[in-house]
């Protein structure tokens, strides 16, 4: 199971579009603005899921990614795990439609938080980690890496480094308007590379580079040794 706050905790999270106000308005912003037709089936045929995969989708939204690995390896087993109880909603309502067995769960990803048994052989994460603190990503890919077994690999696709010039400037008025200067920029700079091999994983590589009208969007890959 995800980490769960305790009673008398409350965890910052920000929203998929940073207002909750506006998560009914995700899916539509997305793709729109994004070009998400093309990151995310660059994204799925990156993560490549097969029958026998495990797979672990840290901040899954409102779950269009849980449908697109359903549609190429239907009998994955995939949870999701979400913070936000509407998003997670909507990504139920959208699986249940499919026919899909994916599951997702209300929480934080957390390597202490999940339940005993055989450990995810893929751990993937789509447009999350550019909306969180520099620390909190450093955690959550250091636990992304105690959970992989040997062999297993993390997926990610957010948005990496921005180029000086158009790129910069769309990311800066659009997801930095939204999300916040301090927790993006790092990612701006080009950090999830460089946190991933720090932490520890090999292979490393920036798999595509995909230009939206809100900054340039990467897709990277890793796998633990």
């Amino acid at each position: 199971m995800p980490d769960q706050p305790s009673s008398n905790e409350t965890r910052a999270y920000t929203p998929p579009l940073a207002y909750k106000a506006l998560t009914p308005l995700y899916d539509l912003a997305i793709s729109i603005l994004t070009q998400e037709s093309k990151w995310r089936h660059t994204f799925a045929r990156e993560i490549a899921p097969l029958p026998t995969d495990s797979i672990i989708d840290i901040g899954s939204g409102t779950g269009s990614l849980a449908l697109m690995i359903h549609t190429i390896a239907p009998l994955a087993n995939y949870l999701g795990i979400d913070p936000d109880s509407d998003a997670v909603d909507r990504a139920r309502k959208k699986a249940a439609h499919a026919g899909s067995n994916a599951r997702f769960e209300v929480g934080f990803f957390s390597a202490g938080g999940l339940s005993e048994g055989a450990p995810p052989n893929k751990i993937v994460s789509s447009l999350v980690l550019h909306q969180v603190p520099l620390n909190e990503k450093k955690r959550i890919i250091k636990d992304i890496f105690e959970i992989l077994p040997t062999g297993g690999k993390v997926h990610i696709a957010d948005y990496g480094y921005q180029k000086p010039g158009l790129m910069r400037l769309l990311f800066r008025i659009t997801v930095q308007a939204l999300d916040g200067v301090e927790d993006t920029t790092s990612n701006a700079e080009g950090i999830i590379p460089k946190l991933l091999e720090q932490t520890g994983f090999i292979h490393v590589c920036e798999v595509s580079r995909i230009p939206t009208l809100t900054g340039t969007i990467s897709i990277y890959s890793g796998e633990k040794p």
